[in-house]
């Protein structure tokens, strides 16, 4: 079975939805495909320490995928500085692409954020964020690949 997402085309165009099949893998071939910190928190929902995420201070214009298999999930139009420690969005680049569960663990009750392809852990999402959403995605760095607007632009002249 299938999700349907939203994707980027040739020319950079985000475009769909579109019909996508779902990534599921084994444990030992998520091991072989991720580092360890990634496999910790996209697969066993862990979360890095505040303000040590590589892509916290990122501010480069491109597009952050699932670290995972690739869906792109942020935009860097869409971070913003949030003091929390975490890259943060106000919103995802399409809300197809991310699905929220309730998490009840450690004694709290939050949103988890999980890519809508591969059920990889992101992070929370909290209502405390900017206009014009008023929402925060709190994201850890290690769920995410970062692709620079320049690179997005190569492959699509490539192609």
């Amino acid at each position: 079975m299938g999700v349907r997402v939203r994707v980027f085309d040739e020319g950079g165009r985000l475009v769909g939805p579109v019909e996508s099949p779902r990534v599921v893998k084994t444990d030992a071939e998520w091991r072989a495909q991720l580092t360890p910190e990634q496999f910790q928190i996209a697969r066993s929902k862990g979360t890095e320490r505040a303000f040590c995420g590589t892509l916290l201070d990122n501010h480069r214009p491109g597009v952050y995928n699932c670290v995972c298999c690739g869906l792109p999930l942020f935009s860097s139009q869409h971070k913003f500085n949030s003091g929390t420690g975490w890259p943060s969005y106000f919103q995802p680049v399409a809300g197809e692409n991310v699905v929220t569960v309730e998490d009840r663990s450690h004694g709290m009750h939050r949103t988890e954020i999980l890519c809508a392809r591969c059920d990889a852990h992101l992070g929370h999402v909290f209502s405390d964020g900017p206009a014009p959403t008023g929402q925060r995605y709190c994201v850890n760095s290690e769920s995410l690949a970062f692709t620079d607007l320049d690179r997005l632009a190569t492959l699509a002249d490539s192609s």
